[in-house]
């Protein structure tokens, strides 16, 4: 019996090794050194990890954010759970922080600068003319390095050429973005006269590029959970926000009327966190707006609601989306093809 319980962890912790060399979403790899630790990350699988995910032969085969991610969330759940985090782990992670600080100061090639130009149309009391739209942003050289965050998808075009055309839903309204990114929605929302945004993301580093991208168009960074009300116009929040650890009383203070997303179905492992957040955000109390009968009407819900960018890379993930919604409750219309029709 010892024998094949030794056999069995040494199995765990190979499926551990082939995971992470893999490129395994950063979940799926936490998922498979819980199970080695018997339900936690102990001190021996972080070890372990220590020992065989880092060094030159490894990180020649795997991306140096990727492993510094994986060792950051490890940190972060052990820290949670009152558990031992071992020191070397602790001093790897700090080498690592400290070498990519290095590399900030000294050059950021690894991001580029781009200027996203949209046509937007807008009415006055004379005539109707169409006006560019540019939003400045920094973003990622290459989304296949692990900075996700940092890339432009193309979900995220699709969102924001769907607020500019639709300006009459979200104007005036409290919107609030899961997902965030490089903050082009954001940028969008603003535009079109929300009068609130709230910006989101789970990764410290997206999280700061986001407000340098805000700061790049000259919008304010909003204190959380500001009471002022007057001169909203060009004021956004950034929040730091973790779809695993959110609790309810973490958005008391958040009473969206449209909640946005776009490119956030990537990964089955977080379905079910951003279905438990979306409920959070979509079943709060408030009055209803009225209808105002503008052109926007038949993409509008009472009360409120959550417009979904996404391109369907995997049914899987996009059916696991569909049935996890539907298990909440909530209701899933696709509105593209009539978007697409007008």
């Amino acid at each position: 019996m010892a024998g094949a319980a030794a056999q069995d962890a040494a199995e765990q912790l190979l499926h551990l090794k082939l995971a992470f060399l893999a490129g395994e979403p950063p979940a799926c790899v936490l998922a498979l050194a819980r199970k080695a630790g018997g339900g936690s990350i102990t001190p021996h699988v972080q070890n372990f990890l220590l020992e065989n995910c880092t060094g030159t032969n490894v990180d020649g085969r795997q991306n140096f954010t990727y492993t510094t991610t994986i060792f950051k969330r490890i940190i972060s759940e052990v820290e949670l759970s009152s558990s031992t985090v071992i020191d070397g782990l602790y001093e790897e992670f700090a080498q690592r922080m400290l070498s990519k600080a290095k590399d900030s100061l000294l050059n950021k090639t690894d991001h580029i600068y781009k200027e996203i130009s949209f046509l937007s149309s807008t009415n006055d009391d004379v005539s109707s003319r169409l006006i560019s739209v540019v939003a400045r942003l920094s973003c990622s050289s290459n989304m296949l390095e692990g900075d996700t965050g940092c890339s432009l998808w193309p979900s995220s075009l699709f969102l924001s050429e769907f607020i500019l055309s639709y300006p009459e839903i979200f104007s005036t309204k409290c919107c609030f973005e899961l997902g965030s990114g490089v903050g082009l929605v954001g940028i969008c929302l603003n535009y079109v006269g929300a009068s609130k945004v709230i910006l989101t993301d789970g990764d410290t580093s997206t999280l700061t590029n986001m407000k340098e991208n805000m700061e790049l168009n000259n919008l304010c960074i909003e204190q959380e959970h500001s009471e002022v009300l007057k001169e909203s116009k060009n004021k956004v929040e950034c929040k730091y926000l973790s779809w695993e650890h959110v609790s309810e009383s973490d958005l008391w203070g958040y009473q969206p009327d449209i909640v946005l997303g776009a490119d956030i179905m990537y990964d089955p492992v977080c379905v079910p966190h951003l279905v438990r957040v979306l409920s959070m955000l979509l079943r709060r109390n408030r009055s209803q707006g009225e209808n105002n009968g503008k052109s926007g009407d038949e993409f509008q819900t009472e009360g409120p609601v959550a417009y979904i960018a996404t391109v369907v890379r995997n049914a899987e993930t996009f059916n696991c989306f569909a049935k996890a919604a539907a298990d909440a409750k909530l209701s899933a219309i696709n509105i593209a093809s009539r978007s697409m029709r007008n």
